[in-house]
């Protein structure tokens, strides 16, 4: 009895393995988890302040489907400082996080049968999403170094072509597109009149002297051509207070506000009161916080590296790395022999105790993805229970 769109869904790996991990721990096991995306930090406390006021004043009720306004000018402001380019508080509304926000966005663009083109290595999420649409995800690899492939793109790009779904800084890999292969496929996208829906959670966490761009400010003609999706929950740790914000061209608004309207009603508005003061109260607990990740990834980096059968790239954003583990291959554990990345996984949940994700969830098959939002005396201990249990292997 249920729908065949369900049935066509992925479980989310990383939410499926969030899970197993609370069991064990519940059970008495201890892990380290480098499996999990979101910062280890607290919301900082004048975010959690300005929600505690509003409590307070009892402001609790419903608000505008699209928002408060004092929100949306704020995220408007942003934008125009940060990213330059200039969206009006009409052109932007409020979700229940980037995730809700990228689908609201889906159901408002994409017909039947319409094909969303999504470079990989990717968030798990984005091919599920498209599907529950009724649209085809085509995926098309991202080239050397995981960069951005947009000759690869474009010889995927078909009369159905109703978007390209891209995530930068990116998750897993930690990737930057850069601004020319950006300003490359704002042509194409102008040229065949298709969405770029750019997702730009990470836009905060760069490093190695990277620049984030916005594909949306190229151009007016771009930015029609552009629905850029945002979030609190990565720069301000805010995942659980599950608000994300879309800018986009009016029509486009309009429609995904209809949806909102239907599915939420509005977003919980204690959180677009802390969305208010994220955005126009301090910065110095996001700048500390990316300080501290900067170092994280190089201590990690230069352990994995160490590590026989591991090689890992660098990660100019995000908070992740994608080791390659092809070394491990062929290495027997138990009676059995490791013959694909799920295993060496396997292997080190239960023989190091850390968690984290196989690569092949984000189709990339030989890696393994690690995040660094966890201590660095976490990550030290990690990374040597790992090296011990990677000596094991025969």
């Amino acid at each position: 009895m249920i729908s065949e769109r369900v049935q066509r869904i992925r479980p989310s790996k990383t939410v499926e393995l969030t899970s197993r991990v609370a069991e064990l721990k519940q059970q008495g096991k201890s892990l380290i988890s480098f499996n999990v995306g979101e910062p280890d930090f607290p919301t900082p406390e004048h975010i959690c302040r300005a929600a505690e006021e509003a409590m307070r004043q009892g402001f609790t009720k419903y608000t505008p489907v699209m928002g408060i306004l004092e929100l949306r000018e704020a995220i408007s402001e942003k934008l125009e400082r940060e990213n330059h380019v200039r969206y009006l508080a009409d052109e932007i509304t409020i979700g229940a996080g980037a995730k809700q926000c990228l689908l609201a966005a889906l159901l408002a663009v994409c017909n039947p049968g319409d094909e969303v083109i999504i470079p990989y290595p990717c968030w798990v999420t984005y091919p599920e999403l498209v599907k529950l649409t009724d649209g085809e995800p085509v995926m098309v690899p991202c080239g050397e170094d995981f960069a951005l492939d947009v000759p690869a793109i474009r010889r995927a790009v078909t009369k159905r072509t109703k978007a390209v779904m891209i995530n930068t800084p990116n998750n897993p890999t930690g990737a930057v597109y850069d601004r020319n292969s950006l300003e490359e496929l704002a042509d194409l996208a102008v040229e065949y009149d298709f969405y770029i829906i750019s997702d730009e959670v990470y836009e905060k966490f760069i490093y190695n002297g990277k620049e984030h761009v916005s594909p949306a400010s190229f151009s007016e003609e771009v930015k029609r051509h552009t629905i850029l999706i945002n979030s609190m929950s990565k720069a301000y740790a805010m995942t659980g207070w599950r608000i994300g914000y879309m800018a986009a061209d009016k029509e486009v608004i309009r429609a995904v506000n209809v949806l909102q309207g239907q599915i939420l009603s509005c977003v919980q508005s204690l959180s677009q009161k802390a969305a208010v003061a994220a955005l126009t109260g301090t910065q110095e607990p996001l700048q500390n916080m990316i300080c501290e990740f900067e170092s994280r990834r190089d201590y990690m980096r230069k352990r994995l590296n160490r590590m026989p059968g591991i090689s890992c790239m660098d990660a100019g954003g995000a908070f992740y790395l994608l080791a390659y583990v092809k070394g491990c291959y062929g290495k027997s554990i138990g009676k059995g022999v490791i013959e694909e990345d799920g295993q060496v996984a396997k292997y080190l949940l239960e023989e190091a105790g850390i968690a984290v994700v196989p690569g092949s969830a984000f189709f990339a098959p030989g890696y393994l993805r690690f995040s660094y939002s966890n201590s660095m005396e976490l990550i030290a201990k990690g990374m040597d229970q790992m090296e011990r249990a990677l000596g094991k292997l025969l």
